[in-house]
């Protein structure tokens, strides 16, 4: 199991030019607001639709949603389904523009 990962975290690393997989857990009207990319799979569509993740079940992937919540449940299920680099975005889009902006 991997451990969460912050925005501050996150945001040196893309800004590092990582690839890193993410994943966002929101809902369409909650993307259309901001997001940072990403495949796009709503929560309760993840169980069926992981197949379009485009990682391996040994690459890290970054599961957000609007507060760290659903993320960590879409988190939970991925491991579930034998994802074991799996990592939740803590305090999620809100901490994200609250530090950097939308």
């Amino acid at each position: 199991m991997a451990q969460d990962i912050n925005v501050k975290e996150l945001k040196e690393r893309l800004d590092a030019g990582e690839e890193i997989t993410l994943v966002d857990v929101r809902e369409a009207y909650e993307r259309a607001q901001f997001h940072i990319g990403g495949a796009f799979i709503p929560l309760g569509e993840l169980h069926g639709r992981m197949d379009e993740i485009g990682a391996g079940k040994e690459d890290e992937i970054v599961v957000y949603c609007r507060s760290g919540n659903r993320s960590s449940v879409g988190k939970a299920l991925l491991e579930r389904a034998g994802y074991s680099q799996v990592r939740n975005l803590t305090g999620g889009m809100l901490d994200w523009v609250d530090q950097h902006g939308a």
